[in-house]
């Protein structure tokens, strides 16, 4: 038998935008989880919620309801973040642009969406531990996102080269 690889062989591997949303979903829940137990553990000031504050009226933003619903709405805000860079960066390869992305996410979130965001303090304002926590969650965050989309876009490749005529 041949040790050339074919592409039938392979698994039908999902078009690739689909698996760039689901990046984008699991990688905004998961991370936004993450920052919910760091406001839990008193590692940051700004919970999640802080997304729900210009627009939502009422209490029940502050209870566990509201937690829910600004951790998956920030899930779906990650789908848009993710389709950027897979737009715009899917073709560097590296973890250092990933962490440059997520970097990046910080400096608009905290500089230019601070006005829109009234539950999230000027940076001069927060704690130290705030600001180190928030600027780590935004690299781990850059990095899952740029590194599963450039994963993928270098494992197509490597398929598709495989799966060429050889001449």
């Amino acid at each position: 038998m041949s040790k050339i690889r074919k592409a039938e062989y392979y698994p039908k591997a999902m078009p690739f935008p689909v698996m760039v949303f689901w990046t984008g979903l699991f990688g905004g829940v998961f991370w936004s989880a993450i920052w919910y137990i760091s406001y839990f553990f008193h590692l940051t000031e700004i919970r999640p919620n802080g997304i729900l504050e210009p627009w939502a009226a009422g209490d029940w933003k502050y209870g566990w309801g509201g937690s829910m619903l600004s951790i998956l709405l920030l899930g779906i805000i990650s789908v848009c973040v993710s389709f950027i860079y897979f737009a715009l960066l899917r073709k560097f390869n590296g973890i250092w642009v990933g962490m440059a992305y997520g970097l990046i996410l910080f400096l608009i979130v905290y500089f230019v969406l601070n006005p829109l965001l009234p539950g999230i303090k000027q940076i001069t304002d927060l704690s130290r531990n705030t600001v180190i926590t928030s600027i780590c969650l935004f690299a781990l965050y850059g990095i899952f996102i740029g590194y599963s989309i450039q994963y993928e876009h270098e494992s197509r490749n490597l398929l598709d080269k495989e799966a060429a005529p050889q001449i």
